[in-house]
């Protein structure tokens, strides 16, 4: 019999309330993914007859920042971004343990900038429309503050593993 590959990459071991906002933001992802592609096949069908959905492109654009960020608190979660680790790699276990916190503590206190700032954008947008759905364009900068406030959560998580003394192995598993 063959074996079933998942249809979400892994992630390691958590409490409850961390899993359960992991998955949200994963089926998230996709959810926008599929209206976003569902949305441009449609009017892609629609200039064949030479209509179009004006409304179709500011959602697109608003949605794709929302999917980035979201996307980025799905590759937080897992350990999944781009990473450059050939000094550290060389380090001794205790070592790498304290280079890996000081590197994800970086990370965060960057992660909270962008937290404190977007939530800011956001604040000062809701007079702000956006020109086609007008709708606030608060809507469109909260995907970022609440793409980073996500990955805050998970590196905040990670932060503290690591300092637990959980080795990346078993932080982030490797998919098959």
């Amino acid at each position: 019999m063959e074996e079933r590959l998942p249809l979400l990459a892994p992630v390691a071991a958590a409490p409850l309330p961390v899993r359960v906002l992991g998955r949200i933001v994963d089926w998230t992802v996709i959810a926008i993914g599929a209206v976003m592609a569902t949305m441009v096949f449609v009017n892609v069908c629609l200039h064949l007859v030479h209509m179009d959905l004006a409304w179709v492109t500011e959602f697109g654009e608003l949605l794709m920042v929302w999917v980035t960020f979201l996307g980025g608190a799905c590759a937080a979660q897992r350990g999944a971004h781009m990473t450059i680790t050939e000094f550290i790699d060389k380090l001794e276990p205790p070592a790498r343990r304290w280079a890996d916190a000081a590197v994800q503590g970086a990370c965060l206190v960057m992660l909270l900038v962008l937290v404190r700032y977007g939530w800011s954008l956001v604040d000062g947008n809701w007079g702000n429309q956006l020109t086609v759905l007008q709708w606030p364009m608060a809507i469109q900068y909260m995907g970022m503050a609440v793409g980073c406030s996500l990955m805050a959560v998970f590196v905040a998580f990670d932060v503290w593993q690591i300092l637990r003394g959980v080795p990346r192995e078993q932080r982030y598993p490797v998919s098959t």
